[in-house]
């Protein structure tokens, strides 16, 4: 599987997001929810990780899928598309909006709306699920930093709770948290990413990792951080971290931290084999976002 597991900032960007409003992307706010369980919504529920959201919701305590929405595969019942052995009785709907009324008419239990969409739907998507009472979990990539803070400042108005992951894979989130903590004691580092089909690179991933580490204030790789040899990866940010991209069918989705000092390497790696990686993620934001009152950006905060 070749998925992203992040947002697609630029190095600039994703500084501009932890410099910027950084008060109302990171402090929580919460409330407690009701003792019933979560209607969970999932807009983009005919893709990969759409379906594979509907199962793990479907199995976890204290929620239920309470609606499909995509513009695929209309009419469908969500779970024979999911590969269930029993039909859920759901259609997919491909009208969000229709979907929420429905349920708003139904029942007063907490919601939330999982959006897998596109960047440039987000922002209705999480008023129409606000205008509902429902939270909002964002996973898309590309989201941009306009959109964040134009969020940030509904949801702190509205006092509705939305959680945008940049990623829900918890290994990648510990392999940067790790990176962190390795970048003290070692002066060179490296990473080397994979991708069994082409997307965009440097990835998400890589992005994140070079900023994390670059906001320490530390250089690196002194000994070549001026060279121009393509050979020798591309470089991101200002302080020397090089990053080198492969795309070789079969391999998994992996992303490997290499830092050295005298006499040693230390590396950090974190592969993907499969979209279900993500859904303990998935499943920890659905059940954090209940109790918020504002944005939160990124699923570490809860980790």
């Amino acid at each position: 599987m070749a998925a992203a597991l992040s947002s697609q900032f630029h190095p600039t960007t994703y500084r501009s997001i932890k410099n910027v409003k950084t008060k109302q992307l990171v402090s929580c706010s919460m409330q407690q929810p009701s003792q019933s369980n979560i209607k969970v919504v999932i807009n983009g529920a005919a893709k990969e990780i759409g379906r594979a959201a509907v199962v793990a919701v479907t199995k976890a305590r204290g929620m239920e899928v309470a609606g499909a929405v995509d513009s695929h595969l209309v009419g469908e019942d969500i779970g024979m598309v999911c590969g269930m052995e029993e039909a859920l009785e759901m259609p997919i709907i491909n009208d969000l909006t229709m979907v929420l009324g429905s349920i708003s008419q139904q029942s007063k239990a907490t919601g939330v709306v999982v959006d897998f969409t596109d960047p440039s739907t987000v922002y209705e998507n999480v008023k129409q699920a606000t205008a509902f009472g429902m939270n909002s979990v964002v996973y898309v990539p590309r989201i941009k930093l306009d959109t964040v803070t134009a969020l940030s400042a509904f949801c702190e108005k509205a006092s509705m709770g939305c959680l945008v992951a940049p990623t829900l894979s918890i290994g990648s989130i510990l392999l940067q948290q790790a990176a962190i903590s390795a970048s003290f004691h070692y002066n060179n580092v490296e990473i080397v990413e994979s991708r069994p089909t082409p997307t965009d690179f440097p990835s998400p991933d890589a992005i994140q990792i070079a900023n994390n580490l670059s906001n320490l204030g530390q250089i690196y790789n002194r000994e070549d951080i001026s060279t121009d040899i393509l050979a020798r990866g591309q470089v991101l940010g200002e302080d020397g971290i090089r990053v080198h991209s492969l795309v070789l069918p079969g391999l998994p989705s992996s992303t490997t931290v290499y830092f050295s000092g005298p006499g040693e390497v230390y590396s950090l790696k974190h592969d993907i084999t499969d979209v279900r990686c993500l859904m303990p993620g998935l499943i920890l934001a659905i059940r954090k976002v209940v109790r918020l009152k504002n944005l939160v950006y990124g699923l570490e905060k809860f980790l």
